[in-house]
Order: C-alpha cells, then structure tokens, then sequence
C-alpha cells in the first residue's frame, strides 16, 4: 500500500478512537491544547491533499472531467469555485510557493493564510526579481506564525519596504499607476426605472470618488442617541447637545419603543441606512452648484394642481430630462408622488414645484424667496437644539427646516413658522393621511395615527 493512504489509514483509526468522546469532560487546559494541535494537523492535511491534486491530472482525465477542481467537487460534494481555486493554489505551491507549502506541511501555515500569501505574491510577481519574490514569500511566512489572515494581508501589501526598501517606493508608485489607469476604464454609472416606483443606481468609482462618497454617506447617517432621565438637565459643560460627537451612550435606555428610540431608520441594515443618506444628501445639494442643464440649474419639477396640493390624497408628476431606462412613460415623465411629498420636498426647496391652477396656467413656480436662509437655520438650531417631534433627540444639524403653516398654505418664511424635524419625523408629518400632527405649548410636535 502506498505510504499516503497508509497515513491516512491511521489517521482515520486514530479519529475513529475518539469518535465517542465527549469534550465536556475534558479539562479546560487540555481543550485548549487539542485546539491548537487540530489546527496544525488540520493543516498538515490539507497541505497533503494540495500536494496530491497538484499532480491529479490524470485522475481528472481518466473520469473525461474538464479539470482536478471539477472532478474534486464532484466527488467530494463541495463547491466547485472554491475546488478550482484550490486547485490552482496546490500547482502554485507545488511549484512556485514552495516555502508557504513547507509552513503548511509542518502545520505553521493554515489555508487561509497560504491563500492571502498567494495572493500578495501574485500581486507583487510582475513588478521585483525571482530572488526578491522569494524573500519576501519567506518573510510572509515568517509573519504568518504570529498574524492571522487579515493582518498578512496588509503586511503582504508592504512587505517589499522590509525586503527590498530601495524597491518600494518605486514598485508601489508603479503598481498605483497601473491600478488606477485599470480602474478609469471601469468607471461607470446606471440607472434603471423599475415597475414598483424604485430606480436602481450601480456604480463602479475610482478609489478616491468612492471614499468621497462614502464619506458624504456616512455624514448624513443620523447618529443614534437616546434622551438622558432628566430631560431638564442642562448639557454639561464643553458638550453640544447639536454635536453627534457628545451625548448618551447609544445603548442606555433602548427597549424599542419610540420614546426611547425615536429614529427608526437606525435599526434598517446598514445598506438601508445609506440608502437613506443618499437620498437626504441629494435632497439637500445646491442647485446653484451644479452645471446648467437645459439653461436651467434646477434638479427636477413637480407639477401639481394647486386644489390637489392643499387636500391629503392627491398626486403630483415628476418633470425631468433625464434618461432613466425602464417601464415606459408619458414624455419627459418619470413618475407620480404623492402631494405629501411634494410638500415635504417644498419645504428643503431642492426642486422646482410648479403648481397650475383649473386650466393648467401656473400659480406659482418655486417661489424661492420663501425658503429658509442660513440665518434663519442658525436661530431655529439655537433655539431647538434637536429635532422637536416629542421624544426625539436627533441633534439639530442633522434635521431639517419644516414649515409649521405648509407651503400649499402659503406660509411664511419666518423663524416662528419653522420648526426643525429630523428626516424621519420631516416624512411623518407629510404622510397626513396616515398621522396628525399638534404643537405643543413647549414648542414640541406630537403625532398620533389616525384612526
């Protein structure tokens, strides 16, 4: 018999004879020890497996598979990707990555961390001598007895200002180069209109435009704070009650209620949550800073009959000369919204509202010398500190300004008619088919569902 499956003979008599063991009554410093020596005997294994499927050719086709990581799968039921990736790694470890092949054979070097070697030493492949190459596989490996897969990962990325310094500098500009010419030509952005209303946006960035973004995002993610015991307590000192930075401890006090929790897009998954900050961020652009677009800097229209936009049921249509692909539509059109939102969206006047009256003549086209100026933010932030639904600790930098007396009602642009709203609460109190809303004698806005 061969010396490999009479090795494997006795390792699968000496698994056998523990089948029936029970770690329960193992001592806690003896569980510790078989852990560890499992993981190197682990890797023991799988290295011999590696080094016999590097030379399965004939194996592969003798069974008319297309490859050995296909056959693998096949015969061992396990994922074909993953097969093939092995696959390759045992050729490159029989072949080229002999010394991450050596640290696994004596159990020093798991397969995860032989893969992310691999993976840096491809990378740096095309760019330093063979001689070079190998010294940093050692030094990789060498690493790999006190850094786990993630960290060799980063150290794979620098591993050349340890063997090779004179070379690094000049290597990683290089690389860098490389890089970012590849990923110019990926730059791409799409939209598509779907038949539920929603519009899906895939994007691939460059590494500085996707930071940015991600940066944006993240500013307009609403901090998560909760209301301390004594709600007259004054702030202590050097703290801002506006300053997502200061506050009570995210935890404190959060049984899900919304007293308690006053923010629900805060417990949405986090792919939700940027959602959500996209569209606040979008909401909240300047149209003087953008590029002129058809002689005009405004984003997008809404038309609505003025009679519609003072009653609770009622739709508006979107204007706009923008090519989204998807369900077909009336010209120039990508949707209807509700008058809620028009008026919502009137109060941060980042769109332009056009409102016609019985025979579509129009009343009213924006009426941008209503909105709230910078001034009159910073009053109504010192004056409210926080969001003013009851209950709501949403720090006032984060809301947004709201018209007590709606737009539709021609209300005025002053500091008593604002209030500022989170953009949870700005949403509640234009959906007012389903909630009402009343102003409290401190100034706070408390809502009720309608029944």
């Amino acid at each position: 018999m061969h010396p490999v499956l009479v090795a494997l003979e006795a390792i699968e008599g000496a698994l056998g004879s523990v089948a029936q063991v029970n770690p329960s009554f193992m001592r806690t410093e003896t569980k510790a020890e078989a852990l560890t020596r499992l993981a190197r005997a682990e890797a023991q294994v799988v290295e011999l497996r590696m080094r016999v499927m590097a030379d399965a050719d004939d194996v592969a086709a003798e069974a008319a598979a297309r490859d050995i990581g296909g056959w693998y799968a096949q015969q061992t039921r396990t994922d074909p990707a993953t097969a093939k990736v092995d696959a390759a790694l045992a050729v490159d470890l029989d072949r080229r990555w002999t010394v991450v092949a050596a640290g696994m054979r004596t159990g020093e070097v798991s397969l995860a961390q032989a893969r992310v070697i691999a993976r840096s030493l491809h990378a740096l492949a095309r760019w330093v001598d063979p001689e070079v190459l190998v010294e940093a596989e050692t030094a990789l490996v060498e690493l790999a007895a006190e850094h786990g897969p993630r960290q060799l990962a980063a150290l794979g990325g620098r591993i050349l200002a340890v063997v090779a310094p004179d070379l690094a500098d000049e290597v990683e500009a290089r690389r860098l180069a490389q890089e970012e010419a590849s990923v110019e030509d990926k730059i791409t952005a799409t939209l598509r209109h779907h038949a539920d209303g929603s519009i899906r946006l895939n994007a691939t960035m460059d590494k500085i435009t996707g930071t940015r973004f991600a940066v944006i995002l993240e500013a307009f993610t609403n901090p998560r704070k909760t209301r301390t015991d004594d709600e007259s307590a004054e702030p202590e000192a050097g703290t801002d009650p506006a300053d997502p930075a200061d506050g009570v401890d995210p935890g404190a006090g959060d049984d899900g209620s919304l007293a308690s929790h006053p923010d629900p897009v805060q417990r949405l998954p986090r792919g939700r949550q940027l959602g959500h900050a996209l569209r606040a961020f979008l909401e909240r652009v300047d149209p003087q800073d953008l590029p002129r677009h058809g002689g005009d800097q405004t984003l997008l229209q809404i038309t609505l009959g003025y009679r519609e936009l003072c009653t609770e049921l009622a739709a508006g249509t979107i204007l706009t000369t923008a090519a989204i692909p998807g369900p077909p539509g009336p010209t120039g059109t990508v949707d209807r919204v509700t008058a809620g939102e028009v008026r919502r969206l009137a109060c941060n006047a980042r769109i332009l509202p056009v409102v016609l009256g019985g025979k579509s003549e129009i009343l009213d086209l924006g009426r941008d010398r209503r909105l709230f100026s910078a001034a009159q933010r910073r009053a109504m932030l010192l004056r409210d500190r926080t969001c003013r639904a009851e209950g709501c600790t949403i720090p006032g930098t984060w809301a947004e300004a709201h018209h007590w007396i709606p737009w539709g009602k021609l209300g005025d642009s002053d500091i008593d008619d604002g209030v500022l709203l989170c953009s949870f609460h700005h949403h509640r109190i234009h959906h007012d088919h389903t909630w009402t809303s009343q102003r409290l004698p401190n100034g706070d806005i408390r809502f009720h569902r309608r029944r």
